[in-house]
C-alpha cells in the first residue's frame, strides 16, 4: 500500500496529493508518469509526476476530476492508501539528456495549459536546480483554475500568467502571449515546451512553426492503459506510429497529426469507436509487440 501524506484541493475539481513511493522516487525524472489504483477492483490511471523528494521518498501528483475514478480519487484524504502506484512510466523530458553547460546557453520557454502546469513544473524546477533559467506562460480558463501559481514563480526566470476571461493578469490565450514576447519583444527562444490540452497544443504549434521556432509537446491527455496495450495514445508522428505512453510522452510538435489523435479520442470513449479503430487499424492498434 502507498500511503497518501498530504491531499489538498488546488482549484475547482483539481487535486495534490504528495504519496509514499519510495521506490518510484528514487529514479524518476520530469516528464515521467506513474499508474495507480486506489484497490483491487479500481480503474488504473496515469498521472503525471508533478514533483518528488528523493530523501523523504514521496511522489506528488495532481488529480483532475473527470470521471467516477478520478472522483473517487479526489476524496482521498492524508492516511488513506492506493492500492498499486506503478512507475517511473515513458520517457523523461529530452532536457535530462543534454549537456547542462549546452542548456545554460539555451533560451528556453515553456507553455503551460490548465492542468498542464503540473508536468510542467517539475521541468522547470529541475532546470533551476541546475542552473537553468527558463520562462513560463501560463494559461488558465479563469483565476479559479489557476494552480501551482506560488511554486512556478519559485523556479521560473520569468512567468507570465493569462487567463481567457481576463479575471486575472493579461486576458487572452495563451498563443497571444508566445507571439507578444517573440514579434513584439523580439525575444529569441531556442526551444519550446508546451504541455495542456490536446486543441491547445496544436495552435501552439502552428504559431511555433511559423515562428520557425523549435517545440516539444507531451501527450499526456491522451493516455488511458499506459502500458501502449490498449491503443488509446496511438498517434502519428513524422509518418509514424507512435505510443504516447512508452515512446513518449514528449514528441516533436511539429511532426504530430493533432487533428488524427483528437479525433480518436473521441472515437475511443465508446465501445464501438474503439471496435472500429481497432478493426481499421490491425496489428498497429497495440503498442508493445504489436500483435497482442
Amino acid at each position: 500500500m502507498y500511503k497518501i501524506l498530504k491531499a489538498e484541493m488546488l482549484a475547482e475539481n483539481i487535486f495534490l496529493m504528495d504519496v509514499e513511493a519510495k521506490r518510484v522516487a528514487k529514479t524518476c525524472l520530469p516528464g515521467q508518469f506513474v499508474i495507480v489504483k486506489i484497490d483491487e477492483k479500481g480503474e488504473r490511471i496515469p498521472l503525471t509526476i508533478c514533483d518528488y523528494n528523493r530523501e523523504a521518498g514521496t511522489i506528488t501528483i495532481v488529480v483532475q476530476v473527470v470521471g467516477a475514478s478520478t472522483k473517487r480519487m479526489a476524496a482521498l484524504k492524508a492516511g488513506d492508501s492506493f492500492r498499486d502506484f506503478v512507475g517511473p512510466l515513458g520517457q523523461p523530458s529530452e532536457l535530462c539528456h543534454e549537456d547542462i553547460a549546452a542548456l545554460r546557453n539555451k533560451k528556453i520557454l515553456f507553455v503551460a495549459g490548465g492542468v498542464g502546469t503540473a508536468p510542467v513544473y517539475p521541468q522547470v524546477k529541475w532546470l533551476k536546480e541546475n542552473g537553468v533559467d527558463a520562462d513560463v506562460i501560463v494559461g488558465a480558463k479563469t483565476q479559479s483554475l489557476l494552480i501551482l501559481e506560488k511554486e512556478m514563480e519559485k523556479v521560473a526566470g520569468n512567468l507570465y500568467i493569462t487567463t481567457d476571461d481576463g479575471s486575472y493578469k493579461r486576458k487572452g490565450m495563451v498563443t497571444e502571449v508566445i507571439k507578444d514576447l517573440v514579434k513584439e519583444q523580439g525575444i529569441k527562444y531556442d526551444v519550446c515546451i508546451a504541455i495542456g490540452p490536446m486543441i491547445m497544443m496544436k495552435f501552439v504549434c502552428l504559431l511555433t512553426k511559423e515562428l520557425d521556432l523549435p517545440t516539444v509537446v507531451s501527450l499526456n491527455p491522451i493516455m488511458v492503459d499506459g502500458t501502449g496495450m490498449c491503443g488509446a495514445c496511438r498517434v502519428t508522428v513524422d509518418g509514424q506510429v507512435k505510443f504516447a505512453c512508452v515512446d513518449g510522452p514528449e514528441f516533436d510538435g511539429h511532426k504530430v497529426d493533432f487533428d488524427q489523435a483528437m479525433k480518436r479520442q473521441l472515437l475511443y470513449k465508446t465501445e464501438e469507436g474503439r471496435a472500429m479503430l481497432e478493426a481499421e487499424e490491425g496489428d498497429t492498434h497495440h503498442g508493445g509487440c504489436g500483435n497482442c
